[in-house]
Order: C-alpha cells, then structure tokens, then sequence
C-alpha cells in the first residue's frame, strides 16, 4: 500500500487528521581496553496518528506496514475515542511555503568504514588510558551513529520532510590514589568528523586526575564558576519555565513579567529548533524551526508555544512541538535551549573562587519556584591554585542565581538540549564543613 493509500484509508475516518512517519537507523559501537567489545545495530520503522472527529482527538501508533498498518491504527483509536472528552482547541497547523535550510546530515560519515569509526573510539579510550598511571580503569567508551528519516502530513495540506545525522561520544575515567574517583562527560555533533575524541578523551582525563584527594570546603558564600556542564544542568530545571503549557497551568513564575528585567543583564537566553541535539528543519508538528528570544539582556521577551497551547493564547506555535519518539504525542517544550556566549575567558581571570564542576540530583529541585539543594562537585581556587572539593550541598534559587551573574564565558557547550557557557556568579551558597 503507497503512502497516498494509507492517507485516504485514514481520512475517510476523521474531521482531521495526522500522519507522522518515523524511520530511526542506530548503530553502537563500545570499546574495553582498548579493543572494540560490542557492536549493536538497531532500526524502527513506524507511523504514528493523531486524529479528530467530533471534537474528540485521538492517537495510535504501530510498526506494521500498507494494509496492516491502516488496521492496527484505526482498531486502536476506536478503542480508547468512547473515552476521550472533547476538545474544541485540539488541532493541526497548516501548510507553510518555506522551511529553513539546514545541514543535518551527513552522508560521508554513514559510508565511513567500520574500522574508522573504530579507530576514532579507541584512540579516545587509549588518550583517557595513557595520560596518568593514576587511571585504573575506562568505562562506557561508546561512539553512537544514528541516522532519523521524518515525514509529515496533515489534512490541511502541511507536508514536511527532512532527515539528520547524530553522532555522540563518552566515556567514564576511574582514578585511583589514596581515594577513588571516576568522572563521565560526553559530546555529540551533527557530522562524525566534528567530533574531536582526542580533545573529549584528554579533558574526561584531566578532570578524573585533578579529582584525586577532594574534601569538603568550609560552609560559606562563594563567587565562583559555573561550568558549561553545570549550567546547562541549571537551565534544564528553569526551562520549564518558559512554556506556555506552563502558563496556562499557572506553573511559572515568569506569569506576567515579560517586559520585565527578571535576571541579570548579562544574560541572555534563546531557543532554537536548529541548535542542540534536537536541531532540525520543523519540530514535532511540522511548524518550521525558528530562533525565539526568551532572554534579552535580562529583560523577560516571550513565552515558548506549540499549536495547542498557541490556540489557547491566541498566539502562532513558536515550533516547539517536540516529539520524543513514535510512541509520545508532541507537547510543547524547549528545542535548543542555551545561554548566549560572551567574549571573556572566565578561568584565566580567576585567582580566588570556586568552580562548580558537576551538580547531582538536579531532579530534586522545583521546576516552578526555582528553588534547589544540591550536590556539588569543583575545585577551591586560591591565589590562582586549584584544589578539588567534593561531599557539599549548593543551594539557592535558579531566579536569584541568574540574577547574581555578573560574566559570561566564551566556551558555549551544548549537552542535548540545552547549551551554555561558563556562568560566574556571585554569593553561591555553599553547606560543607
């Protein structure tokens, strides 16, 4: 059955409707001392339906093919439609004339050879192995390659198509002294030659080492640094915030404030469906993807929107539709959420500080007030020498920490779907010793 088929079978059933086509292709490599120890191979093929009839919208989705496919859709939505309360803002976006060019995809890198891509993870590994005899142990050394095929179409003529390229490192270094240490980092890029495991390796390295013999520091307020890993996990937690599921919810803090300097004026926040993991030409529902400034110099702009929370506010979808996969429904959330870079390198300006390397048990904070305690991990600079700290609580509020920064770094890094550079902040509240 051709997909032209399968759109008439589906829209003899419904007011509107649409058809979300997903082909995923991923390859995984990991490597253990030093030679490749697994190779795994995955594709999926499916569709997924969302449709309206009566008001009442509905979804399915299935990995079967032309006929079948039909069947099993159609036989699941009639299952659950009986249940489902109608919706008069349910609804699909039009047909739009233009989407962004972009290059995704990466051709070259899917015909690389087995024995390159290979190669690339075990020189990684050999670099973290090689550069201390400290280093007992490498774990989690993986370069992952995925490969995402996207189609979609609507009743109302939208029909969207594009494809990208994911490839992404890590690994795990344990250090071993009087103590035992271990530190995780990874990176991704949208072309396999972008991705620089000699530098990834080094760095997981240096940072295993200068972990060795940490202590707790002594309970007090601190000026500091936010690394880029650090800061990113703090935007994850405040990007909540600037949804418009969370508006209509009254879940933000940021209701009724745009126009208003709500953080500091070195601060700056966009989200954009072409940056971060998430980078692609239309988001979940076909909307094109598009940059939307949140943040201008501390001064609150605008609320991120979907088609459904859009039509509720009365406002166009901001194309942040995200989909996670075949089997979720598109909601409304952040693309590539990330802090602007400024021009200043923070490290070599700081003789006396801290330096927040790593946070634990960000998912313990509150989304909605900002509020958090939370584990941290860095490095007590003092008169310029850095030594390690580990077994200490940083706790504050995501609103005042971004209002107390004062500079921003020019090392922006993207870890999924949110990016930052190095934040130095002042008055970090710090429970150690």
């Amino acid at each position: 059955m051709e997909q032209g088929e399968i759109e008439s079978r589906i829209s003899e059933n419904f007011d509107s409707y649409e058809l979300f086509f997903l082909t995923e292709r991923t390859k995984k490599l990991e490597s253990k001392d030093r030679d490749l120890c697994g190779v795994e191979l995955k594709e999926e093929e499916g569709i997924a339906l969302r449709g309206i009839k009566d008001n009442k919208a509905v979804f399915s989705y299935t990995y079967e093919r032309g006929e079948k496919a039909v069947l099993a859709l159609l036989s699941s939505v009639k299952v659950v439609a009986p249940f489902v309360e109608p919706d008069n803002d349910a609804g699909f976006p039009g047909p739009f004339s233009r989407y962004p060019v972009v290059e995704l995809y990466d051709g070259e890198g899917l015909k690389a050879t087995p024995e390159i891509k290979a190669s690339l993870l075990m020189e990684m590994e050999g670099l973290i192995l090689d550069y201390d005899k400290r280093i007992v142990a490498t774990r989690n050394c993986e370069l992952q390659e995925e490969e995402i095929e996207v189609e979609i179409v609507n009743s109302k003529g939208l029909r969207a198509k594009g494809r990208k390229t994911l490839y992404a490192l890590s690994a795990l270094c344990v250090a071993k002294d009087t103590d035992e240490v271990s530190w995780f980092d990874w990176a991704w890029a949208h072309s396999l030659k972008e991705l620089d495991g000699r530098a990834l390796g080094l760095d997981i390295a240096r940072k295993a080492v200068s972990f060795l013999s940490s202590e707790q520091i002594g309970t007090g307020i601190y000026n500091g640094i936010l690394t880029p890993q650090a800061s990113c996990e703090i935007l994850g937690i405040l990007s909540g915030s600037f949804l418009a599921e969370s508006l209509y919810k009254n879940k933000t803090k940021l209701r009724d404030k745009v126009g208003e300097q709500c953080f500091s004026d070195a601060i700056s926040i966009v989200d954009s469906g072409l940056a971060g993991m998430d980078g692609f030409a239309f988001d979940g529902e076909g909307v094109p993807s598009c940059e939307n400034t949140l943040v201008e110099k501390g001064i609150f702009r605008s609320f991120l929107y979907d088609t459904y929370y859009g039509t509720k506010f009365g406002k166009p979808s901001t194309g942040n539709g995200v989909r996670t996969g075949l089997k979720e429904l598109p909601t409304c959330g952040r693309r590539g959420l990330f802090v602007k870079e400024g021009r200043t390198d923070l490290y070599g300006r700081m003789a006396d500080g801290i330096i927040i390397e790593e946070l634990m048990g960000t998912h313990t904070a509150n989304p909605i007030t900002g509020d958090f305690s939370l584990g941290a991990v860095g490095h007590l600079v003092r008169g310029g020498v850095r030594t390690p700290f580990k077994g200490v609580i940083f706790s504050g509020n995501i609103f005042e920490l971004l209002r107390s920064v004062r500079e921003v770094g020019n090392d922006i890094r993207f870890y999924g779907t949110c990016g930052s550079p190095s934040l130095y902040a002042e008055g970090m509240k710090i429970s150690g010793k």
